[in-house]
C-alpha cells in the first residue's frame, strides 16, 4: 500500500527507502527523552494534527504497538484525535507483548466502548502501568466499568476519567484495582447510583484511595449521604473534592461537615474523620477567600486544616483531641457548630466535675481569659442544674411513694375483708354439708320403719 505523507513528517522515514519500514532503528529515531523524567524512560508522542500518524495504516498501526517492546520504559502520549477506535483495535494487538509502558495519556480521541474493549488484554498484562488518562472521551459508564475490571491485577495507581459521560458506576468488591491511589472522574453525570458504586471503593480496611474527583457531577444530598456514611471508617482518602455539583444544598454540606467534626458530644467528636485534609463542596473566590454566605465551608477547611496538621490520619487521637479543644472547649465556635448540626446540650454535662479544674485550666491557656470566663459560668449553670435535677428528681420520688404507700394500705384492707368473706363462705360450705349427713341419716331410718311395719302386717 502507497502511503501519503507530508515530506520530511514521518519520524520512520531514515531516507534510505521510498517504502514505509518501522524498523527498530527508525523506530528509535521518533522516541524523545523527556525534560522532567529520568533517561530511562522515552516518550512516544502525537496527535491528530501531525500528519506521519494521521496518515499510519492498521498494519502500520500493529507494528507501532509490537515495537514497544524493544523499550525500557515508555511513556505514550497519543492526544486531540491522533487514534480512534478502529486504530486502536490494531494498536493494541501488538501491545499485549509489550510489559514497557508505565504512562498512558490518550485525551480527548473520540475514543468508545469499542475502544476500551480493545485495550482490554494489553490493560490485563500491562504490569508496569502506573497511570492512565482517558479524559475527554467517549467511553461512558460501559467502558468505564469494563476498564475498571480490566484493571484488577495491575499496578496501576492513576486513573483519569474526566470527561467521559459516565453516568452510572458498577463495582465488583473482587474486581478493584489494588493498587489504585487517585480517581479522577470530573465533569461527568454521575448520580446517586453512581455514588453507590464509588462507596464500595471507600469502605474496607483494604480501601486504597487517596485522593477522589468528582467535581461538577449531578450529586445530591442522598448521594453524599452514601458516600459519608462509607468515609466514617475510611482512612486512607485525604483529597476529596465535590465542588460544583448543585444538587448538594446546606443540608448535604451539614453531612459532610459532620464527617469530619461531629459536635454532638465529646466522643462523637474524638472519632469524627480524621484523615481527610482536602474536603471541597464550594468553589473559592479567585483570591482564595470564600463567600460570607459559605459557613459550612470554612467550618469545613478548619476541620480539614487540624487534620493536615496531623499528616491526615496519621496520628488520629491527636487530632481528635486537638478538635475538642477547638471546638468543644470554645464558646463561639461551639455554638455555631452547634447550631448547624441541631445540638442544644451544654458540654459540660458530658464532663465530669472532678474534672472541671483541668479543663477550665486548659481552656484559659488555649483560648485566653474571657473564654475561661465563659467556661466558667456554663459549668456552673451546668452544675446547678443538676443539683436542681437531683432535687426534682428526688421530690417527684418522694411524691410517688407516698401514693405508693397510701394505695398499700388500701390494698391490705381491702385484702383483710377478701379474707373475711372467705371464711364465711367456707363455714356456709361445712354448715351444708352436715345438713346433708343428716338427712341421708333420717332417710335411711325412715325406711327401716317402713318394712318393720310392712313386716307386721304381712305377718298377720
Amino acid at each position: 500500500m502507497e502511503s501519503h505523507r507530508d515530506a520530511g513528517s514521518d519520524p520512520f522515514d531514515d531516507g534510505s527507502s521510498s517504502e514505509v519500514s518501522i524498523s527498530t532503528l527508525s523506530f528509535n529515531r521518533f522516541f524523545q527523552y523527556p525534560y522532567d523524567s529520568d533517561t530511562d524512560t522515552r516518550v512516544l508522542k502525537g496527535s491528530g494534527s501531525d500528519a506521519w500518524l494521521r496518515n499510519l495504516n492498521d498494519e502500520e498501526w500493529e507494528k507501532l504497538g509490537r515495537n514497544i517492546a524493544y523499550q525500557s520504559r515508555v511513556e505514550i502520549r497519543l492526544y486531540n484525535g491522533a487514534i480512534n477506535d478502529h486504530k486502536m483495535s490494531f494498536f493494541c494487538r501488538g501491545l499485549p507483548r509489550s510489559a514497557s509502558i508505565t504512562k498512558m495519556n490518550l485525551f480527548d480521541n473520540g475514543l468508545s466502548v469499542a475502544g476500551v474493549r480493545s485495550m482490554v488484554p494489553f490493560l490485563q498484562n500491562a504490569n508496569y502501568l502506573r497511570e492512565l488518562y482517558l479524559d475527554k472521551n467517549h467511553i461512558r459508564s460501559e467502558g468505564f466499568n469494563l476498564l475498571f475490571r480490566a484493571l484488577r491485577d495491575s499496578p496501576i495507581k492513576m486513573l483519569s476519567c474526566d470527561r467521559c459521560g459516565i453516568e452510572s458506576i458498577e463495582i465488583d468488591r473482587d474486581h478493584i484495582p489494588r493498587h489504585l491511589m487517585h480517581l479522577y472522574l470530573s465533569n461527568n453525570n454521575i448520580e446517586t447510583n453512581g455514588c453507590r458504586g464509588i462507596a464500595e471503593l471507600l469502605q474496607g480496611g483494604d480501601a486504597t484511595l487517596t485522593s477522589l474527583h468528582l467535581y461538577d457531577n449531578k450529586i445530591d444530598d442522598e448521594g453524599v449521604d452514601i458516600l459519608v456514611d462509607s468515609l466514617q471508617n475510611n482512612t486512607s482518602l485525604t483529597s476529596f473534592d465535590l465542588r460544583k455539583n448543585d444538587g448538594i444544598s446546606d443540608q448535604g454540606k451539614k453531612s459532610l461537615l459532620k464527617l469530619v467534626i461531629d459536635i454532638s458530644s465529646i466522643t462523637a467528636t474524638l472519632h469524627s474523620n480524621h484523615t481527610l485534609t482536602f474536603l471541597d463542596v464550594e468553589d473559592m473566590n479567585p483570591d482564595g477567600s470564600l463567600d460570607a454566605d459559605d459557613e459550612i465551608q470554612r467550618h469545613i477547611y478548619e476541620a480539614t486544616e487540624i487534620n493536615s496538621t496531623y499528616e491526615g490520619g496519621s496520628n488520629p487521637e491527636a487530632a481528635g483531641r486537638e478538635k475538642v479543644i477547638q471546638t468543644q472547649l470554645h464558646s463561639e465556635k461551639r455554638a455555631a457548630l452547634c447550631r448547624l448540626q441541631g445540638v442544644d446540650h451544654s458540654v459540660f454535662s458530658e464532663i465530669d466535675p472532678l474534672h472541671l479544674p483541668e479543663i477550665l485550666s486548659l481552656i484559659g491557656q488555649r483560648h485566653g481569659q474571657g473564654e475561661l470566663y465563659a467556661a466558667v459560668l456554663s459549668s456552673i449553670m451546668t452544675l446547678f442544674s443538676t443539683v436542681n435535677m437531683k432535687k426534682c428528681i428526688h421530690q417527684k420520688r418522694t411524691y410517688h411513694a407516698a401514693i405508693v404507700a397510701k394505695h398499700a394500705a388500701i390494698v391490705a384492707e381491702h385484702r383483710t375483708k377478701i379474707e373475711e368473706l372467705d371464711a364465711k363462705l367456707t363455714s356456709m360450705d361445712e354448715a351444708v354439708e352436715v345438713n346433708e349427713g343428716s338427712n341421708e341419716l333420717e332417710h335411711r331410718s325412715n325406711k327401716r320403719r317402713r318394712k318393720w311395719w310392712w313386716g307386721l302386717w304381712g305377718g298377720a
